[in-house]
């Protein structure tokens, strides 16, 4: 039986004014099934000839990321030709990311799937992407939160989905909604696009811009640069001051911003952890200036996707390293910009080849000061420090961009579904 209490949401396009209903969704679906079950039979096949394979990965909110898809064989699918999904299903992950969902689109009718759940709705009582975006929004996931099967590992099942309640308006405010959400996801895709495009620009630069191994020249270089570059060790460009243990100064309303093992994120930008010190000689001593940079020298992973990291300070009287950074203060003849690039890239790969340790790796700063790489005239090093420092920038506010779009369709999803 339905369950017939009746509500709005907080916000709603003007025109409409009923009240929703709120329904299980085994009351708005023809069938709520799962894919392909098992994976030992299974026959791959070339794009070419093949039928597209769906995996719970592949599910992405509100789309179905059709970039890494793989192919079954034609005679596979014919054998299971009842578990192809067809326009308008919603596809929800079972594991992984459980309760996710997507809606499949035209290009991949007579799709198949490999463990997903498939969720057929009845005609003209709801749509596919209204239901999509009520699962994906807060207040779905939420739901669906409370009632995940499974210990450690949490699942989603058919049984699942079939008592999730929907808050249902009627249909035409549900194409109002989801041509709203669609217009935002769409948005959304393409600020992502432009912010990989670029990241996807820089590291081809960095590719470049540098000399490859046993080269002395980069493959391309700005006009009026022509010269070798030289072989140096970075103890010889700049000097250094070692972190220690600085833990019993932390203080919620400390003057410093603490740079330890976790401040370093994998963009090599500080990830501020919320952790303070006070102000006294052992802290004072271990401040970082304008123009310098930190490495951290630990990980707390045997990966090592921390170790070797620095960051570029750009602020006086800010921040105060903990044990297990060093900070690097760079000559004259060592552009700040330049290094911070060079660090985070190709210097930063040889780190990683003198570590030390095993569950915990670690490298020493008499170690790194001895490594040897290539180095342009400091008027080339400022040319493309700063080339990268504007690119970085860019990056930055595409990122930031973003991440305001997403929080601003996270509130609004709040707000529009009961």
């Amino acid at each position: 039986m339905s369950d017939t209490r009746t509500n709005a949401p907080k916000i709603r396009f003007r025109g409409f004014t009923e009240d929703w209903e709120q329904r299980k969704l085994g009351e708005l679906s023809e069938k709520i099934t799962v894919g392909i079950a098992t994976s030992s039979s299974l026959h791959f096949s070339s794009s070419n000839d093949g039928v597209p394979f769906i995996k719970n990965q592949d599910i992405k909110e509100n789309k179905v990321n059709t970039k890494n898809l793989e192919y079954i064989s034609r005679m596979f699918d014919k054998q299971n030709k009842n578990k192809r999904v067809k326009i308008g299903d919603i596809l929800t992950a079972r594991t992984g990311y459980p309760g996710l969902s997507a809606v499949v689109p035209e290009e991949l009718e007579g799709a198949q799937t490999f463990t997903t759940l498939i969720t057929r709705l009845k005609s003209n009582i709801a749509t596919p992407y209204f239901v999509s975006a009520f699962i994906n929004s807060p207040n779905g996931m939420k739901q669906i939160d409370g009632m995940k099967a499974g210990g450690a590992q949490k699942n989603v099942n058919a049984g699942i989905l079939k008592n999730l309640v929907v808050p249902v308006p009627e249909i035409n405010e549900q194409f109002r909604i989801s041509i709203f959400i669609r217009q935002l996801d769409d948005t959304i895709t393409l600020y992502q696009c432009e912010l990989d495009l670029l990241k996807q620009t820089k590291q081809t630069y960095l590719q470049k811009l540098f000399p490859k191994s046993g080269e002395n020249k980069p493959e391309i270089r700005f006009a009026g640069f022509t010269k070798d570059w030289e072989q140096r060790k970075l103890g010889e460009l700049a000097n250094h001051r070692g972190g220690t243990a600085i833990e019993k100064y932390f203080k919620e309303d400390g003057k410093y911003k603490v740079i330890s093992i976790g401040s370093y994120g994998l963009d090599s930008k500080y990830v501020d952890q919320n952790i303070r010190a006070v102000s006294n000689k052992v802290t004072d001593s271990r401040v970082v200036r304008t123009g310098e940079l930190t490495m951290v020298l630990n990980d707390k992973t045997a990966t090592g996707t921390i170790i070797g990291r620095s960051l570029l300070i750009e602020e006086d009287n800010k921040y105060v390293i903990n044990q297990r950074t060093e900070i690097i203060s760079p000559k004259e003849n060592f552009d700040s910009n330049f290094a911070y690039v060079l660090l985070n890239g190709p210097f930063r790969e040889k780190v990683k080849r003198i570590v030390q340790g095993g569950t915990q790796i670690y490298v020493n700063y008499p170690a790194v000061s001895n490594l040897i790489f290539k180095l342009p005239d400091i008027k080339e090093q400022k040319k493309i420090g700063l080339f990268f420092k504007q690119l970085d920038d860019t990056i930055a506010l595409h990122q930031r961009k973003l991440d305001l779009l997403k929080e601003m369709k996270k509130s609004l999803l709040q707000q529009m579904f009961i």
